[in-house]
């Protein structure tokens, strides 16, 4: 099984494609990303996964025999990696750690989408940022696809992710609330949210948290660019300790990061 090759096809943008590709990386896995187009990605996705879903990431597997498996959805990809290639160090099996980890895990994908809500309720509307991040990794033509496009894809996008003031509004709520678990976990002064080492815990809640807190190892987020768009430092975001813990946790653990050199597909 140690001889499979793997390729994960990701956003560029998604906060759940980089909890993958940082989880790989730590991991030691060697693996080829492609970065897929955002809209552009609907067909390749559904024939990959299988189940209806256009999600990404998707993990594809490549065994020497030829035969081929794609894991759809973040939290499936990490137990099936830790299940084929494992036991991973941030997976780590310690009597009621790894429960502990995986729950913290859900705890913050579940507020995944509402980060992504919040934050294109601000900016969904400013086309050129917009269209200039989803292409970022696309050829000329897919580019010019995605701006012919983008009123529609904008008007489903908007219906599909319920981004109107007043979901923005509860998601926002949401985020607050995630953020003030995660002060309190940090009250005490730990390092890592379970046990004395780094785990898919810190690795998942680093990650969708990254489009606020801005961390300079992340090859958007961390941009000028991003940091100085609308929408991305609410009041509410503050100086919070937690804010300050994915910064300090992505300068510790994501240094070596690839910068998203990848193979770039429609």
């Amino acid at each position: 099984m140690s001889t499979a090759s793997l390729t994960l096809y990701t956003f560029a943008i998604s906060h759940f494609s980089e909890k993958i590709r940082w989880t790989l990386d730590a991991s030691g896995l060697s693996f080829t990303e492609v970065v897929m187009t955002p809209t552009l990605h609907v067909v390749p996705a559904l024939r990959m996964g299988g189940q209806g879903e256009t999600t990404l990431p998707i993990l594809e597997v490549r065994q020497p025999s030829g035969a081929v498996e794609h894991i759809q959805d973040s939290t499936q990809i990490l137990q099936w990696l830790d299940q084929h290639l494992g036991p991973l160090a941030v997976m780590p099996r310690h009597v009621g750690l790894n429960e502990e980890i995986m729950d913290i895990e859900e705890r913050f994908d579940a507020i995944g989408k509402d980060v992504a809500r919040y934050l294109y309720h601000a900016t969904l509307d400013d086309d050129d940022r917009i269209i200039g991040m989803w292409t970022q990794h696309a050829n000329r033509n897919q580019a010019r696809l995605v701006r012919l496009f983008y009123p529609l894809t904008r008007w489903i996008f908007r219906r599909r992710l319920r981004i109107n003031a007043e979901a923005a509004a509860q998601s926002a709520e949401r985020i607050q609330q995630a953020l003030a678990w995660l002060d309190g976990r940090l009250s005490d002064g730990r390092h890592y949210l379970v046990g004395q080492q780094f785990s898919v815990a810190d690795i998942t809640a680093a990650s969708i948290l990254a489009p606020l807190a801005c961390p300079d190892q992340h090859p958007i987020y961390g941009t000028a660019q991003f940091r100085q768009g609308a929408g991305h430092s609410p009041a509410w975001l503050g100086n919070r300790p937690c804010v300050e813990w994915v910064r300090r946790v992505y300068k510790a653990h994501r240094l070596g990061h690839p910068g998203l050199e990848a193979q770039a597909v429609a």
